[in-house]
């Protein structure tokens, strides 16, 4: 793929690019009079007409293409841009194979600058976040994991004559139904943003299993990111440890910015423990967005700040699940770049891509993993480019 190509009808009109893309390459492109944003993996590949390759190579392809076209598509049928409130969702207009290669297609988002979203004010905050709640409710509706939740993930938009912000949310390339996840070394992620029993299942832990990793997963990434979107920051956690969910996996408490209001923290210290099950669900926290107060940083006198280590109550039954993690080797993130422990810097504009399934949390995890750094590129910065 290269400028000036055209794709199935599809004319490149930018210079390829894999920054911030993961396993792919994408540009903008035009048909029709209407632009859009191109995605070509580069892999899986479909065997080539008159391959050499051996009748048992070719039939091991084709069988992960399938799996590969059953979940996009299957994904595709799910997350429809005519769902009733799925305006927010940024959804693929086409997946295909030209030759060897998969494309998708999504419409392109003109958005908005916003590089410190925590200078927002109240109502703006909790409209901004309201927005991504009730897209990602719309896909925990239908059992639908997002998979990849992150700022880098959320396009913000602000319409002329408008006076709220919105977040739009992309890339659902590595979505999955609830309990259904992809294998361990082909499920999609990012270390910073991981819940603790996605960094178990990458980890080979066998006491995490497929059914464990349900929409909890998603909760416990947006507690972190609305943390971020708050107070400009993640939450704080030992040097010890090279993401939120290892120190959390650890038995540690993150720590959070005493700036919050004590509902907020309640709120983000729930949607971050360790057992998926006592996890919120996304009307609670939607609730609790409600009154835009609990956005609001409060500069407390000093010696009054409520301690934020406290162990924060349960918000459903159930306890950590059994089974210890074994410190073996991580996967890397799909998305790099440094990130500092509870500074998140204005993250670049990346893709978007298309969705997947998931439901309430299930299992619980909670115990130690090996500590890594995860290497994320965050901008919430001028991004043009969308899914």
């Amino acid at each position: 793929m290269k400028q000036g190509d055209e794709i199935a009808g599809y004319r490149v009109v930018s210079e390829p690019t894999n920054a911030n893309g993961g396993k792919c390459m994408w540009a903008f492109a035009e048909k029709d009079g209407h632009q859009y944003f191109l995605k070509r993996f580069l892999e899986p590949k479909r065997p080539r007409e008159g391959s050499t390759a051996s009748a048992a190579s070719r039939r091991i392809r084709f069988e992960v293409c399938q799996e590969f076209e059953d979940r996009h598509r299957g994904i595709m049928k799910l997350l429809r841009p005519d769902a009733r409130g799925g305006g927010n969702l940024v959804l693929a207009t086409d997946f295909f194979h030209e030759g060897s290669t998969y494309y998708k297609v999504t419409e392109l988002i003109d958005t908005s600058s916003l590089e410190k979203p925590q200078a927002l004010e109240p109502r703006q905050k909790a409209v901004l976040l309201r927005t991504l709640a009730l897209s990602l409710q719309l896909l925990h509706d239908i059992d639908v994991v997002h998979g990849d939740l992150k700022p880098l993930n959320v396009l913000v938009q602000k319409r002329e004559g408008v006076t709220f912000h919105s977040a739009k949310l992309i890339d659902f390339d590595d979505s999955y139904v609830s309990g259904r996840p992809p294998g361990r070394q082909d499920v999609a992620g990012d270390s910073l943003y991981g819940a603790p029993e996605w960094r178990r299942y990458v980890q080979e832990d066998e006491a995490v299993q497929p059914k464990h990793l349900t929409t909890a997963v998603d909760i416990f990434a947006l507690g972190l990111m609305t943390h971020y979107y708050l107070t400009g920051a993640l939450p704080g956690y030992s040097d010890r440890y090279g993401s939120p969910a290892d120190a959390v996996n650890a038995g540690e408490q993150l720590v959070l910015d005493p700036r919050l209001t004590d509902s907020m923290q309640g709120l983000v210290r729930a949607m971050t423990v360790p057992a998926p099950r006592n996890r919120p669900r996304m009307t609670t926290y939607l609730t609790a967005l409600k009154d835009p107060q609990v956005c609001a940083l409060v500069h407390r006198r000093p010696g009054t700040a409520k301690p934020t280590s406290a162990e924060p109550p349960a918000s459903g039954p159930g306890s950590p699940g059994p089974g210890q993690p074994g410190d073996t080797a991580t996967r890397t993130s799909r998305v790099r770049s440094n990130l500092s422990r509870g500074k998140v810097p204005a993250p670049a504009a990346p893709p978007a891509s298309s969705p997947p399934p998931a439901t309430e949390a299930t299992g619980e995890t909670s115990t130690p993993t090996a500590a890594r750094t995860s290497r994320v590129r965050i901008n919430l910065g001028d991004r043009r480019q969308t899914s």
